[in-house]
């Protein structure tokens, strides 16, 4: 079978790799659909994620759906032959966050197609894939699997749109329109923001943003822009830069929230402290996402529209193409790596 493994920086390969077999309690799939993540990029671009650096040859892709092929010993699930979402992360349900309910801060979860252990969690990105069954999701009635690939960075978004708080009737800002951003925009919809402003330096970015759902759209390399908002009630930060994050503590009124969701470079991040003390600003984390998964398979089903997000199907033989097209975010937004019919 083939899959797509990063052997180093700048080395993707598609290789053929030996079919797997469920062990006790797991599941075998056949992937039909990979979206390729940012992080996918990192490891592609840099040889690693932050301080997750390659140490071996990894499996990418925690943007997974397909069909259930059978299962190992002792492990039920979604019939053979149905259509379902993997949840990536498996967490380890023993440690303080995960007795508190954080799962997906979990100290020692593993997650598809990441160098943070080693040996790394080998990702979902060939042909077929072993996961516990428990990480199966049915899909809803009316969901096909192109879209329902969508399901793991929406869940993110969903995610960080919880950590801001109450939204409904309210006017947020989201700095960063890429996929995660855009995803944003429609989680924020969705949970009854009254009005949500994009920023971003790319013209196409922003019409992905307008098809999400976003009601003004602002080029952030245009302080005259007419779009730019006086103050907004809350500030979610996805493009993972500084300067977003300066632009959410500078716009959030008063009392606001600011929520940053994008991964920031390595290293120290200067930032205006100073308002956190002078406006009460609360700035907060959004790491990932737990019970969201299902939330969001919910939400693709009853919005089609979502669709338009995803900019480029491309076959896993094709697979650096795929890469890098996602990593120019002039042409694209989603893009999904095909294995091929479902068994």
């Amino acid at each position: 079978m083939l899959g797509c493994v990063i052997h180093g920086q700048g080395d993707l390969r598609v290789d053929e790799l030996p079919v797997p077999q469920p062990g006790p309690g797991q599941a075998l799939v056949a992937v039909r659909y990979g979206g390729v993540c940012g992080s996918d990029l990192h490891y592609w671009r840099h040889g690693g994620v932050g301080d997750f650096r390659l140490r071996e040859p990894m499996v990418l892709g925690h943007e997974v759906v397909g069909t259930v092929v059978g299962y190992g010993g002792g492990a039920s699930g979604p019939a053979v032959g149905a259509a379902v979402a993997v949840h990536p992360a498996t967490p380890c349900g023993v440690c303080p966050e995960c007795a508190d309910g954080r799962r997906n801060v979990c100290r020692d979860t593993r997650y598809l197609g990441s160098a943070a252990r080693f040996p790394h969690v080998q990702g979902g990105f060939a042909a077929r894939m072993v996961v516990p069954a428990a990480q199966l999701r049915p899909l809803p009635a009316g969901l096909e699997l192109r879209r329902a690939a969508l399901a793991e960075p929406l869940s993110v978004a969903l995610h960080a749109v919880r950590r801001a708080g109450e939204v409904a009737g309210r006017h947020v800002l989201v700095t960063g329109a890429g996929p995660i951003g855009c995803l944003v925009v429609a989680a924020a919809k969705a949970a009854g923001a009254a009005r949500v402003t994009v920023t971003d330096l790319l013209p196409r970015a922003l019409e992905f943003a307008a098809a999400a759902g976003a009601d003004t759209l602002v080029r952030a390399d245009d302080p005259d822009d007419a779009g730019w908002p006086a103050e907004v009630d809350v500030a979610v930060e996805a493009s993972g830069v500084a300067a977003g994050l300066d632009t959410c503590l500078r716009l959030v009124r008063r009392g606001g929230v600011v929520v940053q969701l994008g991964m920031l470079p390595p290293g120290q991040t200067p930032f205006a402290g100073n308002l956190l003390v002078s406006r009460e600003i609360d700035l907060r984390g959004a790491f990932r996402f737990d019970t969201e998964f299902d939330d969001a398979l919910g939400l693709l089903a009853s919005e089609p529209t979502l669709d338009a997000l995803i900019s480029e199907v491309v076959p896993v033989r094709e697979a650096e193409s795929a890469f890098a097209l996602a990593a120019d975010r002039s042409r694209s937004c989603n893009v999904l790596l095909d294995f091929g019919q479902p068994a």
